[in-house]
């Protein structure tokens, strides 16, 4: 698999990292979830991309834009991976089916560790921009970006 020119790998690499700065962006109300799962993984592995890719993942927190859906961390992630590995032309195939296992990864960690994606059940009972809510969506960001952060660094070092 071909990586992007604009992507780099510093040999400092970690993906606890990468969390951190995730959690960090979140915490400080900098920036929502998805968002800060973006930015954190732009910032190590492809720093010279502009910020219309933090931009583009605005409308993902809350689940879906507030819908209560799929968390918008694992959104972020999402988007973070096809930066990396997705494809940029029309029938790149190889490349396409690639990143779609990658996705799905991030998708069957995450469940894992928090036994759901859905934002709604992750938050039910509590009040959005309370301190209990900002402690689990800070998490969860983390767990997104840590993820995402862990399967970069394995495919890029293969």
């Amino acid at each position: 698999m071909t990586l992007p020119s604009y992507f780099s790998l510093p040999a400092e690499a970690d993906a606890l990292k990468v969390r951190e700065a995730a959690e960090e962006l979140y915490r400080t109300c900098q920036f929502n979830c998805s968002e800060a799962v973006i930015k954190a993984v732009r910032d190590v592995f492809c720093p010279e991309i502009p910020d219309f890719v933090i931009a583009m993942s605005s409308g993902f927190p809350v689940g879906m834009g507030g819908a209560g859906c799929t968390c918008g961390a694992v959104a972020g992630g999402q988007m973070a991976l096809g930066l990396i590995f997705g494809r940029e032309k029309s029938l790149q195939f190889v490349q396409s089916g690639h990143t779609m296992r990658l996705a799905r990864e991030l998708h069957d960690r995450f469940r894992e560790m928090n036994q759901t994606l859905c934002c709604r059940l992750h938050t039910k009972n509590m009040q959005i921009g309370s301190p209990e809510h900002a402690a689990q969506c800070t998490r969860l960001t983390g767990d997104a970006a840590q993820i995402v952060a862990e399967i970069i660094i394995r495919e890029a070092t293969k």
